[in-house]
């Protein structure tokens, strides 16, 4: 089963990149997505092969945001792709059928379409606003994630879902009312004083 907290990864170089990544493995998160957006390939992939590295050394999942070329390069864990990017085929084509993939959406269509093409989990959003983010979807809020959870349980709908964008700790209880399997975060973590205070209080409040 996968980890119901994962961590997206910010900074604007390779050395913020790989210092927030760092802090967070640290404190004990398992899962990372290297999202490294307006980077060149010839920057990323360095720094994908660094973050490989260190997640192979603490048990960490991997996934490359955006990159399946770079994720089947690197032998990362998966790809996490927008609704914009390679398809889902595609990237099964590049990474293989072992790899994780995960898509985003921001409606009960997109969850459905994800589902049918074949992702293993959900990235559903935003919460709210956040600055993480460019060309940012309509938000969804408490209410949105409540009438798209309802309406995939309707349909039986089995893959995980990640609620995403915005969340601070004070959200998670309501928002694991709705029935989402777990949250991505991304500011919360790279922010924080205490990291692994926080690392802690997410998790259990995620059981």
């Amino acid at each position: 089963m996968f980890s119901k907290l994962q961590y997206i990864s910010q900074g604007s170089t390779v050395s913020q990149q790989l210092h927030n990544i760092q802090s967070a493995i640290n404190a004990g998160c398992n899962w990372v997505q290297l999202r490294f957006k307006n980077a060149t390939l010839n920057e990323t992939m360095p720094l994908a092969e660094l973050v490989k590295e260190l997640c192979a050394k603490h048990g960490a999942i991997l996934i490359i945001n955006d990159h399946p070329h770079i994720a089947k390069a690197v032998d990362a864990d998966g790809v996490h792709l927008g609704l914009t990017d390679l398809s889902i085929s595609q990237a099964r084509d590049i990474v293989g059928g072992n790899k994780i993939i995960g898509g985003t959406a921001n409606t009960v269509e997109h969850v459905l379409q994800r589902a049918e093409e074949g992702c293993n989990y959900v990235g559903l959003g935003p919460f709210r606003f956040t600055t993480t983010k460019e060309k940012l979807s309509p938000i969804l809020g408490l209410e949105g994630y409540r009438k798209i959870m309802g309406a995939l349980q309707e349909q039986n709908i089995q893959v995980p879902v990640f609620a995403i964008g915005g969340i601070v700790f004070e959200d998670i209880e309501a928002i694991k009312q709705t029935g989402i399997h777990g949250v991505a975060v991304s500011g919360i973590v790279t922010h924080h004083p205490d990291k692994q205070l926080l690392e802690q209080q997410l998790k259990e409040a995620l059981i």
